[in-house]
């Protein structure tokens, strides 16, 4: 027998990691107010069938007070002999004839329990015409009468028919729970597997029991299950890129991120799986960035372009295009746009003066002992009392431009231009050069936040450096509110939008 079958939870106390679920069942059970229609939602491998038999075991001795007859009917649940309790694959009984049968079927009182059971697995495949026929008896059942409806797509069961059932939830399994529940079988089977071998498993298993419990009994053979052998037999999760990925991002590293994408694609690793092991990454570092009251826009950005990601991969002819592409512009938001080159825009400056301002250009000397001796001439000629010229290639192209509101306000986008990152761009579209007095500049917002921003250590340091280097001297950037604005902090109605798609993805 395999181990997911030999394992398989056999009482409410077994199941693992459902909790929520676990405790309301008990208390109906205890209080005698089990429904007779419930709807189990969640991914596949959490326990929902399990949970299902569980509940039939007690429907169906809940009036036997012959323990022998009690234990051969729980037995006949186990072995799935019991005519009482019907199992149906709506994967393969779709039609509305098969649902009429079990409708006709549903009217004749138990043979041997004190219930008649019906779990229909997979019912979101079951035809419109189907649920129709459904509808009736889930909201008026005869009273022996109880059915249990799994699903691993919850939003394809109609509202009539969920609206008729009592809901529940069932979540991914926590990977700590996956490990125990590991252990604990491989200590019954006598199997030698190390903790990082089971937590390779369970993250293998993304939040799937069963799942879990199905690679242990495939590598139980081996005398001792190691992590490296379960990359070996198993393959590459993804998971074990994910960071390596966003550390290559935030470094603006191109080949780096272009490596990891190639890698995947030779590994046979989803990619659809492996974006959302990134987004389940990014999610969380946004969360804790909002608890330290930091700026998450970032993470948002982020997760706005994974989230277009994961809707394209799918229909797309090459899904690694689309992967990388989408990285390279997160990639290319990361990076430092370098300054133009100074001499470069000075020329350029130079060039566009009249030319009757431009000096004469000197004549060309064949030698330096030519253009010495020329310098020298020419210092006699201009008398004593005259400041001498500068070396030829020592003079400066323009002089440094004045420092007033109207240069200032002239030149700042073009400062605001070079900021990075690009987060600190935006902000700077918020503030704008209010006045120029001395050396200081002040710069003021109408938000906040973007005050905030821009005033911190490093963001000002860079804008002082960009002034300092176009008005060839030092100077101090000043970050205020708008009086006249009111500067309350605001929801960020973008980031719930974000955040509510992201919990539609998980």
């Amino acid at each position: 027998m395999s181990l997911y079958r030999k394992y398989r939870p056999q009482t409410l106390a077994d199941v693992v990691g459902q909790e929520h679920v676990v405790s309301t069942l008990e208390h109906a059970i205890t209080q005698g107010q089990v429904a007779h229609a419930y709807l189990f939602a969640g991914s596949r491998g959490t326990g929902k069938t399990s949970v299902a038999r569980i509940l039939a075991k007690h429907l169906l001795t809940q009036r036997m007070e012959d323990e022998v007859l009690k234990r051969q009917t729980e037995n006949g649940v186990v072995e799935g002999t019991i005519v009482d309790l019907v199992e149906i694959d709506a994967a393969s009984n779709t039609g509305v004839d098969n649902i009429r049968d079990l409708i006709e079927k549903v009217q004749f009182s138990p043979v041997a329990a004190s219930a008649k059971v019906y779990i229909i697995d997979e019912v979101h495949m079951l035809s419109k015409g189907a649920f129709n026929a459904l509808l009736k008896t889930l909201e008026e059942p005869p009273p022996y009468a109880y059915f249990i409806l799994a699903t691993t797509e919850l939003q394809k069961i109609p509202s009539t028919i969920q609206s008729r059932c009592q809901r529940f939830s069932f979540h991914q399994i926590r990977e700590e729970d996956i490990i125990r529940r590991l252990q604990y079988i491989a200590d019954r089977e006598g199997i030698t597997a190390d903790r990082a071998a089971l937590r390779a498993i369970a993250r293998h298993a993304q939040g799937g029991m069963r799942d879990a419990i199905s690679l242990l009994d495939q590598l139980r053979s081996l005398a001792n299950v190691t992590a490296e052998e379960v990359q070996r037999r198993l393959g590459e999760s993804g998971q074990e890129h994910v960071l390596p990925l966003l550390q290559a991002l935030e470094n603006g590293d191109r080949e780096e991120v272009l490596r990891i994408v190639q890698h995947l694609e030779e590994a046979g690793i989803a990619l659809e799986t492996f974006v959302r092991q990134l987004l389940a990454e990014v999610r969380t570092r946004l969360h804790a960035t909002v608890e330290a009251r930091g700026s998450a826009e970032g993470h948002v950005r982020m997760l706005d372009v994974l989230l277009t990601v994961i809707r394209d991969i799918r229909i797309a002819p090459v899904p690694g295009l689309v992967l990388e592409s989408a990285l390279l512009r997160l990639c290319g938001e990361a990076d430092e746009t370098p300054p133009p080159k100074k001499e470069f825009r000075l020329l350029k400056k130079a060039k566009e003066e009249p030319a009757e301002n431009k000096p004469a250009p000197a004549p060309q000397k064949e030698s330096r002992a030519e253009a010495a001796e020329e310098a020298k001439n020419q210092a006699l000629r201009t008398g004593a009392g005259q400041t001498k010229e500068k070396a030829p290639g020592k003079e400066t192209l323009i002089e440094a431009p004045e420092v007033t509101l109207d240069a200032m306000a002239a030149v700042w986008p073009e400062i605001a231009a070079k900021a990075v990152p690009a987060a600190l761009r935006m902000s700077l579209k918020n503030g704008r050069v209010t006045a120029v007095a001395g050396k200081t500049v002040t710069l003021s917002f109408a938000s906040n936040f973007h005050r905030e921003r821009v005033a911190q250590k490093e963001g000002i340091h860079m804008l002082e450096q960009l002034l300092h280097d176009h008005f060839k001297r030092p100077l101090r950037l000043e970050c205020v509110l708008d009086e006249e604005k009111d500067v309350r902090p605001m929801a960020d109605e973008s980031l719930v939008d974000l955040a509510e798609a992201v919990n539609e993805i998980f």
